[in-house]
């Protein structure tokens, strides 16, 4: 297990899922985190997005399956109204749809329920610090859901030009590297690689890194099989 970096403050997190015995047994778990702190539960999607609004959580976890309003459809609602949020996605459906919708949603994470709860508190570690969870597997089924979309439909943004390493961090985003693993792999700092992909979401008008990675399939800008 990844040890912890202790910030000032603990990350804030909303956990919403209508399943109460599981929202409840997550909630117990993520309390035995030193840097995690859940300030909130929710069963179903309104009362997540209501307190994703009037909290400004830094994390929110949802289920995709929910009540009143479905985990994707909160996503959404969450990131206009709260955009620094974070969003993850937390679920047992593995359908390509689910994650697709998800990402195009604002989502930065996609786990599934058989997760070990150190998977999860990384994962909140991770989409906090700026980052997103695109595992090599679900970096494949983007891959794939693009691949199946209407080629000539896609619009195609004038003028856009990224720069020899900004593509060069792109691919290797999208092979599920973090940030530490690409600044190791380009032998630069963690930092300049955070400004790679700020500039490059900046350039695409995009809001996450699942995004990018999946524009980049869909514009033919990475050379993916």
């Amino acid at each position: 297990m990844t040890e912890p970096t202790l910030a000032d403050e603990p990350i804030r997190v909303i956990l919403a899922d209508d399943q109460e015995l599981f929202r409840r047994g997550l909630t117990m778990l993520l309390s035995q985190e030193p840097d995690i702190e859940v300030v909130a539960e929710a069963g179903d999607g309104i009362a997540a997005t209501d307190l994703a609004t009037s909290m400004a959580p830094d994390v929110v976890l949802l289920d995709v399956r929910m009540p009143r309003r479905s985990g994707i459809e909160a996503c959404r609602a969450i990131k206009e109204a709260n955009p620094s949020a974070k969003v993850i996605m937390l679920t047992v459906s593995d359908e390509e749809a689910d994650l697709y919708e998800a990402v195009k949603g604002g989502a930065a994470g996609y786990l599934l329920k058989d997760s070990s709860i150190e998977e999860v508190a990384q994962g909140i570690r991770v989409v906090a610090d700026g980052q997103s969870l695109i595992s090599p597997s679900m970096a494949v089924k983007l891959i794939d859901e693009f691949k199946q979309m209407s080629k000539p439909e896609r619009s195609q943004v004038p003028g856009l030009r990224l720069t020899e390493r900004e593509l060069e961090v792109l691919r290797l985003v999208a092979t599920g590297m973090n940030n530490r693993e690409i600044a190791k792999q380009l032998f630069i700092s963690e930092n300049t690689v955070k400004n790679h992909v700020r500039n490059m979401l900046e350039k695409l008008q995009l809001h996450s890194r699942m995004e990018a990675v999946m524009y980049a399939v869909r514009e033919k800008l990475l050379d993916l099989p």
